[in-house]
């Protein structure tokens, strides 16, 4: 008997320091979706409601007088102006966009995701924080890395 008690006792602690939910893997990917989504469409507030305020997006880059690689950065702000503006056109994505959210790692808090979009791959952490999933980093690339300078 007792040691029925401890088993049940310590596998309801195990379900219990698991933390992460099969809402959170819906909130994740949602983030994840908004981050790209409002870049089909041009909608600044989704991109605003993916990101956290202090997000930083690098990629790598070749300056192209010295030939030296370097590591470029952009902020929350210059994403959401961004979703603003850049399809307006409707001319930067096919009529039907590659958006493949794959789960690489997820703790009650943190989680790691890789987006496979058209033309490049983002590689992205995500925070919880007061009960929303928010990207901070994003380290990105060209599917052809030729394409970074």
């Amino acid at each position: 008997m007792k040691c029925s008690i401890v088993f049940i006792s310590l596998f309801i602690l195990s379900v219990k320091c698991i933390g992460q939910t099969k809402q959170d893997s819906l909130d994740i990917k949602q983030a994840v979706l908004d981050y790209i989504e409002s870049q089909h469409t041009p909608n600044p507030s989704q991109m605003e409601r993916a990101l956290h305020p202090r997000l930083v997006k690098r990629t790598f880059w070749k300056d192209k007088e010295t030939n030296k690689d370097y590591v470029r950065e952009t902020s929350a702000e210059s994403m959401v102006i961004l979703a603003e503006s850049y399809n307006k056109k409707k001319d930067k994505f096919p009529a039907v966009p590659k958006k493949e959210v794959k789960f690489l790692d997820i703790s009650d808090r943190t989680a790691s995701v890789k987006l496979l979009a058209d033309e490049w791959i983002d590689y992205m952490h995500l925070v919880k924080l007061n009960n929303s999933w928010k990207i901070i980093n994003v380290l990105w690339q060209y599917n052809d890395s030729s394409r970074h300078k």
